[in-house]
């Protein structure tokens, strides 16, 4: 049987490759020096090669790196952006495989303690106000329903459209409002022709569990929570606001129920910015005390028509 022979450039390195590795290292040299240290080293050349009698090697020594150094600069600043365009998009995989493990952690989770509750809720309902718990049991199946698809998309940029979001929120407000009865007001604001501005999947429905886990149940009277949408200066404006014990970004006990700026707001700044770069903004606080008490989340990013689904 025969054997294919390979040209000897293709399976052994050329016996030049040492050579030219020194040559690039020189070139790379000269181009980061400055021109008076390339004076100083040319005069030293000069003056090494005078004393060994080879003044003419010395010159063309000096008038070589002259021309290479003048050749190479645009290659060697070629090169250095090239590495450096490299090591970016390597970080910016890097930041969104992140982003994604973070999402998909977050995704996981479903909010578990909202879920423990709500089955505690219906199992004492079953025995007290069986109407009641069915209702609250097809609230908990139309959440989970509308869920599902969001928990599937394991990527950080998908998107949704504002309709689909709602579709997730008003089966989980309608649980709370069961569980809160009179202690709970809501207020919708959301014109219809706004449901399929596109909206980035699980964002919003992160806001209303933040307002509720940290603002209106540790609160005894309960409060108002207000959702609001609204299209300004070609910019999609989400505002969810409520009435409950107000914003702690910090808190040096560093309580549960007072901790807010955590993993699901960090997450809402990341993936707009990942998304959307410095065309969307997120911004979190306390109501004035004109305005009353509360937090107030706003997220803003450019309006764009995102194709319904059928």
């Amino acid at each position: 049987m025969q054997q294919t022979q390979y040209p000897m450039s293709m399976t052994t390195p050329s016996k030049w490759q040492p050579f030219k590795e020194a040559f690039h290292d020189y070139a790379t040299w000269l181009v980061s020096i400055s021109w008076w240290l390339f004076i100083g080293f040319s005069m030293v050349v000069m003056t090494a090669a005078g004393m060994l009698l080879v003044p003419q090697l010395g010159i063309l020594l000096v008038l070589t790196s002259i021309v290479v150094k003048f050749s190479y600069k645009q290659q060697i600043q070629a090169e250095a952006k090239a590495t450096a365009a490299t090591y970016l998009a390597e970080a910016e995989q890097l930041k969104s495989q992140l982003m994604e493990a973070k999402m998909a952690t977050m995704q996981a989770q479903v909010e578990p303690h909202f879920l423990f509750n709500t089955l505690a809720s219906i199992d004492h309902l079953i025995e007290t106000d069986p109407p009641r718990a069915s209702l609250m049991q097809k609230s908990l199946i139309a959440l989970l329903r509308a869920t599902l698809p969001s928990i599937r998309e394991s990527s950080v940029n998908s998107l949704r459209h504002l309709g689909q979001e709602l579709a997730v929120i008003r089966p989980y407000l309608d649980i709370q409002k069961m569980r809160m009865e009179d202690r709970l007001q809501i207020q919708w604001d959301i014109p219809d022709g706004l449901q399929s501005a596109e909206m980035p999947s699980m964002m919003m429905l992160s806001l209303v569990e933040n307002a509720f886990k940290h603002g209106l149940e540790p609160q005894a009277e309960g409060g108002t929570l207000t959702l609001r949408a609204e299209v300004i200066h070609g910019k999609l404006v989400v505002t969810v606001k409520d009435t409950g014990v107000g914003y702690f970004p910090t808190d040096p006990q560093n309580e549960p129920h007072k901790a807010f700026g955590g993993f699901g707001l960090k997450n809402i700044r990341e993936r707009l910015k990942l998304i959307y770069g410095d065309q969307a903004h997120f911004q979190i606080r306390a109501l004035e005390v004109y305005e009353g008490s509360g937090t107030l989340a706003i997220i803003s990013l450019p309006y764009r028509v995102a194709p319904l689904e059928v």
